[in-house]
């Protein structure tokens, strides 16, 4: 099947997952992401609906972000201090933010180009070694640091949850969940109000990280791979 085809299978499925879950499909956003193709594939995702695509190089980010104008690029891979100012330029949203001095430079980056980067913070709630991401016990404090830098805007949280262990999975989405909802108590009004995006769930969680509450799921391989994966 195409990418075509497979992005309105996926959107599809998202939707009525949230529907199942008492949700309102348009409050979760179906992130394709495209860091393995070109863009004529990428191309094909768009005819079928898709605005927002996920890259986790700096490079491919902005080749494709520059090719295909008027959509919504997410960087979602690790963070190098060298390349920041080049993710800054063509991301609308960081997901990957889980050092203070990477929220420093984010915000000189930010500056320099005349906006405000909206970023999420990256927790390891799972504490899994070959996981990145803060501590959740430390993310309260880079959330806070965020919310005083002028030009960095700290919309919520992202994690990625254990592979093959549904139980696991389910613990900790809920758990990112709970973080946040601890973190926004904490916030001042104007912080809270926007401090409400959950970035979980990829191609073999996307069902449970809806259930957890999502607000972003990321997937890739069931949209842009030659047989759909459902």
């Amino acid at each position: 099947m195409s990418a075509f085809e497979n992005y309105q299978t996926v959107a599809a499925q998202v939707a009525q997952c949230a529907l199942d879950c008492g949700r309102n499909p348009q409050d979760v956003t179906l992130i394709a992401v495209s860091k393995t193709v070109d863009t004529e594939t990428v191309r094909q995702a768009m005819a079928a609906g898709a605005h927002h695509f996920g890259e986790n190089r700096p490079e491919s980010l902005a080749a494709k972000a520059d090719a295909l104008e008027d959509q919504t690029w997410h960087f979602i891979g690790n963070i190098q201090s060298r390349q920041i100012p080049r993710i800054v330029q063509h991301a609308a949203l960081i997901h990957s933010l889980y050092q203070p001095r990477h929220a420093e430079k984010i915000n000189q980056a930010a500056a320099a180009a005349g906006k405000v980067q909206q970023v999420l913070v990256e927790v390891n709630v799972s504490g899994e070694e070959s996981k990145s991401g803060c501590a959740p016990d430390q993310a309260a404090h880079l959330v806070r640091l965020c919310t005083t830098l002028p030009n960095v805007c700290v919309r919520g949280l992202m994690t990625m949850a254990p592979r093959g262990n549904t139980e696991a999975v389910r613990a900790t989405f809920a758990g990112l969940a709970a973080l946040r909802t601890d973190i926004a108590s904490s916030l001042d009004a104007q912080s809270a109000s926007q401090f409400n995006e959950l970035s979980m769930g990829m191609s073999e969680d996307w069902r449970e990280a809806i259930a957890a509450g999502a607000t972003m799921v990321r997937i890739g391989r069931a949209i842009f791979s030659d047989t759909f994966e459902g």
